[in-house]
């Protein structure tokens, strides 16, 4: 009887499926109003799971039983999607659709921290999308945000790139804040982000917006440059496995070496369970070989004070005081003066350099980058959601402040632990840095020359042999150059096995002094370790009130940061101890107590629309506090006004404060018998250096002159008391927060039928107390008073050991006004082929007085890259060509100035997708034309990088 009624049942469920009407929908699909045919569209019957996709012609037929009116649904990647409803199935359809920007529906999140269109963004901002990821001509996610308006991208290493907007730019940019899922990604001690090296490896990014310009009004001390915002891939939203390995090949020409093999491997799980508990795992491993900074440009010719410019002999490769960009120890502070030569009469003076090493035999030529992260979350309901994440970053390559350091298994890591509600966000993480085996390439090469010889010992040998020299009737090129390789004699020589055991041995020692420079307590061997740890915690709220005041949208939030930094002796000491014992080990081998430093600030951001939405007014106000200074305030005030819905006006200002940097707080290192020295009031205590110093560009002049005066006869000390009005005395002021206000206007519009995006931004920033460094000396046991004789002749060249150099970070004593903008444009032409460039405009305005340091704008005026890209130009294919070009520009730097060229390159990507095997291949090349460049002065030269890339999803979703 059951299996009857069973039987019966199935006959009935038959005979009605039969007896419904099953029809054939056909029709075409055109692209706008023109009779181009669109084919690869997807066309769904809505609630069904009736799905066609249009043939060549454009056409398609879709069999439902669907009863009419009906709703058909319309996409294509590059055209807006839309719904149509048929009435009548017998008749044609004909379907059209129009083109759409993907820009124009992109919304963004980090300039207002709310949500918000991108069209309708109060201030500048640049979205590097999933798809336009994917899509990138750039071997990484992160070298692909130089193709985004108003960024530049410098490199310091083939792992470590810095970005920054709008002006002054440096290797280590502390204007500019990156951040991950909310989270400073800093390593707090070397002060900056470490590119994306202990970031999210490219499997798991979601999406990056780059705010440039100034953005500490809602985020906080520090973002005055510009901020990037990454975030990754929720697992509750990407669940599955992927894969990704990229190999690539460098060094192709075989210039600076051979030909290398990059390889990048990442891996990527998220698994959710019943809906309420999530997990992923991310790990990724780089490894490769290095760009080679090796640019023997000369900073310091003949012509300079700091040469020797009364003997013109002395020029080109014969300079004795010869200053290389990539070569280290024959700084200034490695100079001597060689007195007393008979040449043309007695008494002549001559400035000579110790020779040095070259950064190419003092780096490592393979760097490794090592990521891993892990993330668990659990949902109580749709909208409350509790997270806990673990990132650890491993990371190698060559890092710029005032010297170059070679990062050796530097590791940043954090803790994270968030709970969101609806309108209400709470964060906290712990943040730990250790520099591993990383080393300072500046002290490096000093010991390695101090081991040899003294710079006094040194000089003396030279002197002798020079003078032999001369009396034997060689000219003083040959002189020098005999007499050097003299006072050379017997040191270690890159490439024998004793120069790598010293080498490693100085790089093994906690202490950058040495016996030979004169400091008492001194090792033997001095080291070059770069022994930095630190612990950052941090603590942020946001609470959006919008539904509590209904009448306008209100957001409030606040934030702790506390730094807490290890003395290791040579960057940190507890500056709690007398100055006299600073950089001397106490017993139990520690340099004193963590040292501390203490951020924090709220803010409110109100927004109010007018005139049915037209009109948008966003004001916020912000203050920040640290307890070595008084409190700040950023307000911020902007309004958009959109016309038509197409055309979007903005204008905006913003004030904005950057407390010091740790290093620019309160570092204490000794690097080369030059003193760097942070610009807090309490580090000064017992030193001197802002009070009773003079400004080493005059120290400088002086020497000059009393050279001149020594060789018609004079004595050095009389010659010194001659030029004494040369010194200038420094009398700087304790450190402060930099300042800027900034002020933007700007359009956006999608225009021609949304084929046609433009976006314009102007504006103009001032800087007040610009942070920088100054070179001083302070004469030993003397003040700068005026008519101290003894501080005076302690200036003398002769007399180093008589004064104490530091170099230290201060405030600009001139306004800095900056002014720019950039132009975008987006245009969709027919078949998904999509042209888009920027251009880019940056400048300076020139003061009249010169300040007590460079600033150093370093940054090119024109910057443009152009774009044609198409995401399927045949089936399941497509590809991205981008076309770079920067102005010539001046660098200025601590490290090294001169001149950088112009330069242009091409990058070129095919991507091509395997649906079946759920897999996209990725070929391409960045300066596919080896191009050799350099992007900053004593920077590394880059050349072409091809590369092959594939990667697996689980996930996997076709282009189509």
């Amino acid at each position: 009887m059951k299996y009857l009624l069973l039987s019966f049942t199935f006959i009935i469920i038959s005979i009605s499926l039969l007896a419904q009407d099953i029809y054939t929908l056909s029709g075409t699909l055109k692209e706008g109003q023109g009779n181009t045919a669109l084919a690869g569209a997807v066309i769904r019957i809505k609630n069904t799971n009736a799905v066609a996709v249009t043939k060549e012609d454009g056409s398609f037929q879709l069999k439902t039983s669907a009863s009419l009116p009906l709703t058909v649904q319309v996409s294509s990647l590059g055209y807006a999607s839309q719904e149509f409803v048929i009435t009548n199935k017998n008749a044609p359809v004909i379907l059209s659709l129009n083109v759409q920007n993907a820009y124009a529906s992109l919304v963004v999140v980090t300039a207002s921290r709310v949500p918000e269109n991108i069209l309708k963004s109060p201030v500048s901002i640049e979205k590097l999308s999933l798809s336009a990821i994917k899509e990138a001509a750039a071997p990484s996610f992160y070298d692909a945000l130089e193709n985004l308006k108003g960024v530049q991208l410098t490199t310091s290493s083939i792992t470590f790139k810095v970005p920054n907007t709008r002006g002054f730019n440096i290797p280590n940019n502390f204007r500019f804040v990156q951040l991950v899922d909310g989270v400073d990604i800093q390593a707090a001690t070397l002060g900056v982000s470490l590119g994306n090296s202990i970031g999210p490896t490219e499997l798991d990014v979601e999406n990056v917006e780059i705010t440039p310009g100034a953005a500490s009004a809602l985020y906080g001390m520090n973002a005055i440059n510009g901020m990037a915002n990454i975030s990754t891939k929720n697992p509750f939203k990407y669940p599955g496995l992927s894969v990704y390995q990229k190999t690539g090949v460098n060094h192709v020409d075989g210039i600076d070496r051979n030909a290398s093999v990059l390889s990048e491997t990442a891996i990527r799980y998220a698994h959710v369970f019943n809906q309420k508990w999530a997990f992923k795992i991310n790990a990724g491993y780089t490894r490769a070989t290095d760009w080679v900074s090796n640019t023997q440009t000369d900073q310091n010719p003949n012509n300079l004070s700091t040469a020797n410019p009364l003997y013109p002999q002395l020029n080109g490769t014969n300079n004795a005081a010869y200053d290389g960009w990539n070569k280290y120890g024959d700084e200034n502070n490695n100079a001597v003066t060689v007195t007393g030569i008979n040449y043309n009469g007695p008494n002549k003076s001559f400035i000579v350099r110790r020779t040095g090493y070259w950064e190419k035999d003092l780096s490592n030529p393979t760097v490794e980058n090592i990521k891993f992260d892990l993330a668990l979350h659990h949902k109580f309901s749709t909208k409350t959601e509790l997270s806990y994440s673990y990132r650890f970053g491993q990371m190698d390559g060559i890092f710029q402040r005032g010297n170059k350091i070679q990062l050796d298994n530097a590791t940043v890591q954090n803790h994270k632990l968030e709970f969101k509600s609806g309108s209400f966000t709470a964060r906290t993480y712990l943040s730990f840095e250790n520099t591993g085996n990383s080393y300072n390439i500046k002290p490096l090469a000093d010991n390695l020359d101090l081991t040899h010889l003294s710079n006094n010992a040194w000089r003396d040998r030279f002197r002798n042999a020079f003078q032999t020299s001369i009396n034997n009737g060689d000219d003083l090129a040959v002189a020098a150059n005999l007499a050097r390789k003299a006072a050379d004699a017997g040191r270690v020589e890159p490439g024998t096995t004793a120069f790598e055991q010293l080498k490693n041995t100085i790089i093994g020692i906690n202490n950058w002094d040495h016996a030979n420079s004169g400091i008492a307590g001194a090792p033997a061997t001095g080291g070059a370790w770069l022994n930095q740890r630190s612990r950052m915690y941090h603590t942020d709220l946001l609470w959006d009130l919008t539904d509590k005041v209904k009448v306008f949208h209100l957001l409030v939030g606040a934030d702790y940061r506390l730094y807490e930094v290890i003395p290791d002796g040579n960057n940190f000491v507890d500056f709690s101890r007398a100055a006299a014992d600073r950089n001397k080990s106490l017993a139990d081998g520690s340099f004193g107590k963590p040292v501390q430093y203490t951020k924090y600030g709220a803010f409110v951001q109100a927004t109010k629309t007018f005139f049915d939405n037209r009109l948008k007014l966003v004001s916020s106000l912000r203050v920040d506090n640290n307890p070595e200074f008084s409190p700040k305030f950023n307000p911020r005030i902007a309004l958009v006004y959109s016309a038509a819905q197409k055309h979007h006006i903005r204008a905006s200002f913003q004030n904005g404060f950057r407390f010091p940097a740790l290093f620019e707080a309160i570092s204490f290192v000794n690097n080369g018998n030059v003193r760097r020295v942070g610009g807090l009031s309490y580090i000064n205590e017992g030193l001197g250096y802002l009070d009773n110093s003079y400004t080493l560009s005059s120290v400088n002049e002086f020497n000059a002159a009393v050279n001149r005066d020594v060789a018609t006869g004079l004595t050095a000390n009389n010659a010194a008391l001659k030029n004494r009005a040369i010194l200038q005395v420094t009398s700087l002021q304790p450190t402060r927060p930099e300042r800027i206000n900034s002020f933007e206007v700007g359009y956006k519009s999608v225009l021609l039928d949304n084929k046609l995006v433009i976006d314009l931004d102007l504006y103009t920033n001032i800087y007040d107390g610009f942070l920088g460094q100054v070179e001083v000396a302070v004469p030993e046991n003397n003040t700068v008073q005026v008519g101290s004789d003894a501080a005076v002749i302690a200036m003398l060249a002769s007399n180093r050991a008589r004064q104490t150099r530091y170099r230290v970070y201060t405030n600009a004593k001139n306004q800095y006004h900056n002014y720019g903008g950039a132009l975008g444009l987006i245009y969709s032409l027919p078949k998904g082929f999509v042209i888009s460039g920027n251009l880019n405009y940056n400048n300076i305005s020139e003061n009249r007085q010169r300040d007590v340091f460079v600033t150093g704008f370093n940054t090119p005026k024109w910057l443009t890259n152009v774009s044609l890209r198409n995401r399927e130009f045949i089936r399941h294919t497509g590809f991205n060509i981008v076309w770079k070009w920067q102005d010539a520009f001046n660098w200025e730097s601590p490290l090294a100035n001169g001149r950088i060229a112009a330069f242009n390159t091409i990058d070129i990507q095919f991507t091509r997708e395997i649906p079946e095997l759920k897999t996209t291949i990725k070929l391409g090349g960045s300066n596919i034309l080896n191009h050799r460049y350099i992007q900053y002065a004593a920077g590394p030269t880059i050349g072409a990088l091809y590369y092959l890339a594939i990667t697996f999803d689980t996930g996997f979703k076709p282009k189509s």
